[in-house]
Order: C-alpha cells, then structure tokens, then sequence
C-alpha cells in the first residue's frame, strides 16, 4: 500500500507492507539515517521520532499509521542551516559519547520541552525514561536538557 505523510516538513509519498515496521521504513526506504534500530523491541529508545508532537520508538510502531501524520526526525531539527538549540545543548554539555542512542535522545527531549518547557530534574529523567544510553550515566543529558530549556526560554532557536 502506498502512504502518504510529512516527513520533516516535506510530504512523502512510499510503499510499505502490512507488516512495516516505521524505523525501518525510514532507514531502509527513505534513507533517512539519523534514526537508528538497536533492539528492534522498542525497549531502548534509540529508533525515537516525533510523530504528531509525541515521542514515539519507530521501530515498533507500524509504518501504515503515520499516513495523513507529521513525522520529525533529527535530521528534520535543523533549521536555516543551524542545529537546534537542544542539540547544541547537548553539544556543550558533553552529553553524548558514542553517539548512537543521542538522537532518540535528543527527539524525547524536544517532545518534552515542547510540551512542559520548564520540566523539574525529576520530569526530564521521567521524559527520557523510554531511552537508554549506556556511555553517559545520563547525568551529562539531563544537564544539557536544563540548559535548552534555559536557552529556549531565554529565546535562543
């Protein structure tokens, strides 16, 4: 079946089965690369998008319920050439150290913020709480979200 959807701000249109799989759909027929599969269950967060305002993991997610929908991935952040203030963020906070779960990261904490733009400690470990990160401790992420928050609210884009 074909579905139609937005995707970072730019209709799409693509054949998928019954049985596709979001994330995969996005990878492997889209290429859309930022978003990645590491357990294929949904468990660690890494697959993360933006669908309709609400952080999603894709790789569980089936592909057809996205049509008519808006999907965000990280490589739909950039704006006018520039990264978001929340990937600048975790950019200055160091928190990112293989890279790979930072963009399902980065998506939760944008859904987030987007939806309670002054989260206590205790909402963003709550927010981020679908995504495991194995290399950080998690203590470098929550800083750097407190500081988009911070920079968001002062009116950085």
């Amino acid at each position: 079946m074909k579905i139609d959807f937005v995707l970072n701000g730019k209709p799409v249109s693509v054949e998928v089965a019954a049985d596709d799989m979001l994330g995969y759909v996005l990878r492997d027929k889209l290429e859309v690369t930022g978003v990645k599969i590491g357990c294929g269950e949904g468990e660690c967060g890494a697959c993360t998008v933006i669908i309709d305002g609400k952080a999603t993991v894709s790789c569980i997610y089936p592909a057809a319920k996205v049509a008519g929908r808006t999907v965000t991935t990280i490589e739909g952040l950039r704006s006018n050439g520039q990264i978001h203030v929340i990937q600048q963020a975790f950019i200055d906070s160091f928190a990112s150290q293989c890279g790979y779960c930072t963009p399902g990261l980065i998506l939760a904490a944008k859904a987030l913020l987007d939806e309670n733009p002054t989260p206590t400690r205790d909402e963003i470990m709550a927010g981020i709480s679908g995504n495991l990160c194995r290399c950080t401790g998690y203590y470098q992420i929550i800083d750097a979200i407190e500081l988009a928050a911070q920079r968001l609210k002062e009116g950085a884009r």
